[in-house]
């Protein structure tokens, strides 16, 4: 628990962001917004068409925040921090979201074969007014993947629900030859420029 016994509301249905947050002792609770279109999500994660990767997810976590604390105001919950992130893989500045389909699965891993590409993870924290943002970008470089190990890689379903369809603290952690950045920002929360803001908010994370 977080030194005093601050805490915070975590908007955010991944359990990565949530073992992250647990990693440097911040003590949370989940109020969680609609982000399935067809039930009606609660705000729009269409890209702009001329919106670059970068710009896109440092947008979402924003609205996401804005999103959230209007659900505080609503639901008439104590004033805590709202945390939220959004986590963006490209490659050429071309988005590579969560496949729809095992074959997409596939197309998107053969896209990132022997190459680099870059993760771009936003994280933004509202209270009140306030809305305070910071962006991770990370260079991924994959080694070059023969056909049978991705298609036996997506066989095990793990890439399905994860942006750029692989999870590094995965099984996909053999296919990283190298990374440049923040190793937790492509899990999904940096912790480095997380930490930053927490302390701005009054949050230790030591």
């Amino acid at each position: 628990m977080t030194p005093g016994g601050k805490r915070l509301y975590l908007a955010s249905r991944s359990p990565r962001r949530r073992e992250l947050l647990k990693q440097i002792g911040i003590n949370f609770e989940l109020l969680l917004i609609r982000e399935d279109p067809s039930r009606g999500a609660d705000l729009d994660e269409k890209a702009a068409g001329d919106e670059l990767p970068q710009e896109y997810a440092l947008r979402i976590a924003r609205d996401k925040a804005e999103t959230g604390w209007s659900r505080v105001l609503q639901r008439k919950l104590p004033h805590l921090p709202l945390l939220t992130a959004d986590t963006v893989v490209s490659i050429d500045d071309v988005f590579l979201g969560k496949p729809g389909s095992r074959g997409e699965a596939v197309s998107m891993l053969k896209q990132l074969s022997g190459r680099e590409h870059k993760v771009y993870t936003a994280v933004a924290i509202a209270l009140g007014s306030e809305i305070a943002s910071a962006l991770s970008v990370t260079t991924v470089r994959f080694r070059e993947l023969d056909g049978e190990e991705i298609r036996y890689y997506v066989s095990s379903s793990e890439p399905l629900d994860k942006a750029g369809a692989y999870a590094i603290q995965g099984r996909a952690a053999v296919f990283v030859e190298r990374i440049e950045g923040s190793y937790s920002g492509v899990v999904g929360l940096p912790l480095y420029e997380t930490s930053r803001l927490l302390r701005q908010f009054g949050f230790s994370t030591l």
